[in-house]
């Protein structure tokens, strides 16, 4: 799911975790000033499909998700068009470049830095600050079990820790978050995401 709006050169907005499209909520209308704006939920992500996975996880590979994302932008009649992408998002434009050169004209990626250079730079403070990702990689159903026990405990502590001001999540916004993470086959999807080693740097991913 997402939105569309504006007239102009198409350019697709693809959100983070625990965000979907409505994080662009306060950016989109300036930019449709310009531009068409399309902003869309990340596979597995908000309301958007959630497949079955694979014992290698490459159904949620970012490869797949970027392929995702080109096909509805061709299927809304764009061959060609900018990418903004923030954090996972980000990852998912980067893949899209690479893998679809001749689609992407333009490419913004925003609070987000390669995986592998993570990896290898991490210290304390980053695995304590980010320990989220290694969470979410975790076998399977050890992460899905306990974010469905407290799925708001969970979004409001990426919201919170990770924003320089807590009240900047208008309530409804962060709601809407913390509902979709009550579903179990959104949590189940978004943690297939995140064990793609090939595509991400992170180690397999154990089920």
């Amino acid at each position: 799911m997402g939105g569309r709006g504006g007239a102009g050169p198409a350019v697709l907005l693809l959100h983070g975790i625990p965000e979907t499209h409505l994080m662009w909520h306060r950016v989109a209308p300036e930019l449709a000033r310009e531009y068409t704006v399309i902003a869309t939920d990340l596979r597995g992500f908000g309301d958007s499909g959630k497949p079955a996975s694979a014992p290698d996880h490459s159904p949620y590979s970012m490869r797949e998700i970027a392929r995702d994302q080109v096909e509805v932008m061709r299927e809304l009649g764009f061959r060609e068009f900018a990418v903004v992408g923030h954090d996972r998002g980000a990852r998912c434009a980067y893949r899209m470049a690479l893998d679809h050169p001749d689609v992407v004209d333009r490419l913004a990626v925003l609070d987000v830095i390669p995986t592998g250079d993570s990896f290898r730079l991490a210290d304390k403070d980053f695995s304590l600050g980010f320990w989220v990702w290694s969470f979410l990689a975790a076998a399977e159903p050890v992460p899905e079990t306990l974010i469905a026990g407290a799925p708001d405990v969970f979004v409001n502590h990426m919201l919170d820790a990770w924003s320089a001001e807590i009240d900047v999540f208008p309530t409804d916004i962060r709601a809407e978050y913390i509902e979709k993470f009550r579903d179990p086959a959104t949590v189940h999807a978004i943690c297939e995401e995140y064990p793609r080693g090939r595509d991400a740097g992170f180690p397999a991913r154990r089920s």
